[in-house]
């Protein structure tokens, strides 16, 4: 099935490196991520990936986070973990069923996040129900120092 879906062009990117796993927007990807970073300046001792939801040949968050860290020189640490597997929050309309479905999955580690300050990276923003999963564990049990948010895009709907 075809859509009419207007994107952004960071938004195609992505969506080619998601869905078609071309690794050849991987650069571009990067260096839009890298520049707004170094703009923005947040004070991170750290960056954290988003675990994936899915399975995939190529795994886009890891694999953009991996260079990010490199570009960037701050380390790359995968100081949260899942649970369980959970179903793609995509096919997931109801924000309390999102919620529901991500409570308790996430798991943060005391012994890499405490007291640190966190890039928390997801290659697509929705609802923020995932982001607000993770954050929450790393403050209460990774006891991070801060956590600051950075995805590549957003879907066109926050719903």
């Amino acid at each position: 099935m075809q859509f009419d879906t207007t994107r952004s062009e960071v938004g195609e990117l992505l969506f080619k490196l998601k869905n078609r796993a071309d690794t050849s927007t991987v650069p571009e990807i990067v260096a839009a991520a890298v520049q707004f970073i170094t703009a923005w300046k947040p004070p991170i001792d750290m960056i954290v990936p988003v675990p994936p939801s899915s399975m995939r040949a190529v795994q886009p968050v890891i694999l953009l986070a991996q260079e990010i860290s490199t570009q960037l020189g701050i380390p790359l640490v995968q100081a949260v973990t899942k649970t369980r597997d959970t179903p793609q929050l995509k096919n997931i309309y109801d924000l309390d069923e999102r919620l529901n479905a991500l409570d308790g999955v996430h798991v943060a580690d005391s012994a890499a996040a405490q007291g640190c300050r966190i890039l928390l990276f997801d290659d697509l923003f929705r609802s923020g129900a995932t982001m607000n999963a993770i954050t929450t564990a790393l403050y209460d049990q990774g006891k991070a120092a801060g956590v600051f948010a950075f995805t590549i895009t957003r879907t066109r709907s926050n719903q």
